[in-house]
């Protein structure tokens, strides 16, 4: 596994029966930590530049730019908390080198079966905030994922959504690099 940071070296072993805050490759973290920086720095200075100019509108009462600078400062302050509380004691995973069916950290290609169009591809990760280049994200967890997890390169999988059930056939798979 790559160098683990300092503070993920050298935190306190997680108590017996507590879960981790979040599965987490490296990267994922990484990312997140860089998002929470900006967003705790020069977004929260954006916003509240944002909030300054539009309460010299006047009335703040039926202002209109005051009153979206004030939601998208509430939605930042949202984002902030959902980041502190996944990197508070994650858990950090490594990419499979490579396997024999489709697992997490895999980049999946699959052909939908009911619809003519092209194959699409997905990463099937432990936690949603995981990313990849060119490749939706789709969790473990999810029915989509659920029904991915154990396939093979030609096997049919099927799940029931609310718009009814969807059926792809596994074209290829392959662990992300990187």
């Amino acid at each position: 596994m790559a160098e683990l940071p300092e503070e993920l070296r050298n935190r306190p072993p997680r108590p017996a029966g507590q879960e981790p805050t979040a599965t987490l490759t490296l990267d994922a973290y990484t990312r997140l930590r860089s998002e929470l920086q900006e967003l705790t720095t020069s977004g929260r200075e954006a916003i509240a530049e944002r909030i300054k100019a539009a309460r010299e509108h006047g009335d703040i009462r039926e202002n209109a730019e005051y009153d979206a600078a004030k939601n998208e400062q509430g939605l930042m302050e949202a984002r902030i908390r959902s980041v502190q509380a996944m990197l508070r004691d994650p858990e950090i995973v490594e990419a499979p080198s490579s396997a024999d069916e489709v697992g997490p950290g895999m980049l999946v290609t699959v052909k939908p079966l009911d619809l003519e169009d092209e194959d699409e591809t997905y990463l099937l990760a432990e936690h949603a905030e995981e990313k990849a280049p060119g490749a939706r994200t789709v969790t473990t967890s999810s029915p989509f994922g659920s029904a991915l997890m154990g396939a093979s390169e030609g096997d049919e999988v099927a799940y029931e959504a609310p718009g009814g059930t969807f059926r792809y056939r596994v074209v290829s798979f392959e662990p992300i690099s990187g």
